[in-house]
């Protein structure tokens, strides 16, 4: 393709999210992310990928904001030796996002990818729910454990992933307004869900 193709996916936890954003990046013939992009935080921050998932939901509002308003560029000044060791990953995180959307089409999955991207015009941005019925059961199945275990890693997920997102951005985590498209993982499955995806994103992407 002519251009770069940027598509964020968030998700919802037992929705299928992840593995329909590795069906989508497949047909379209372009990179994936989502734990990938830790290896690539940790080459360039040098910290390990370990201590960088550990950290990756806890900066602070004023960071992230200075991130996604194009500020990152103090990272080489006074002000970034000061700065915890969780902000600094949150600081590689996010220059790795913007690096990757300026380099290459990719398909990038959850740390608020849309946010940060949200003043590039070749971003189209989705979010994958599901019924919390389905999910607990895609929980508990996958992981072996019971539906009561599956019910509360949901819930918690869910709140974890909300308040990181509602309180880092402008926007509400899952609301359709957030994103340019909103879609049940569950109504089909992964591989027709991955291409209704990839034919809305061509006609708005207009390739």
């Amino acid at each position: 393709m002519s251009k770069n193709i940027i598509i964020t996916i968030g998700r919802e936890l037992g929705s299928g999210g992840r593995e329909i954003g590795k069906i989508v990046a497949e047909k379209l013939d372009i990179a994936y992310y989502d734990k990938e992009l830790l290896s690539i935080v940790a080459k360039e921050s040098g910290f390990c990928e370990e201590f960088i998932e550990q950290h990756e939901e806890a900066p602070t509002k004023s960071f992230i904001y200075s991130l996604v308003m194009g500020m990152s560029g103090y990272a080489n000044g006074t002000a970034y030796n000061n700065i915890p060791l969780e902000q600094k990953v949150f600081l590689a995180q996010f220059d790795a996002i913007k690096k990757l959307a300026d380099e290459q089409s990719c398909v990038i999955v959850g740390r608020c990818a849309d946010y940060a991207l949200e003043e590039k015009e070749n971003v189209f941005s989705v979010f994958i729910h599901a019924p919390k019925e389905y999910r607990v059961a895609k929980v508990a199945a996958n992981n072996n454990i019971s539906v009561n275990e599956a019910t509360d890693i949901v819930n918690k997920t869910d709140k974890k992933r909300a308040s990181y997102y509602n309180y880092y951005t402008n926007k509400k985590w899952g609301a359709s307004a957030s994103y340019n498209m909103c879609i049940d993982g569950s109504i089909l499955d992964k591989e027709q869900i991955a291409d209704i995806i990839v034919d809305v994103a061509k006609k708005y992407f207009n390739i």
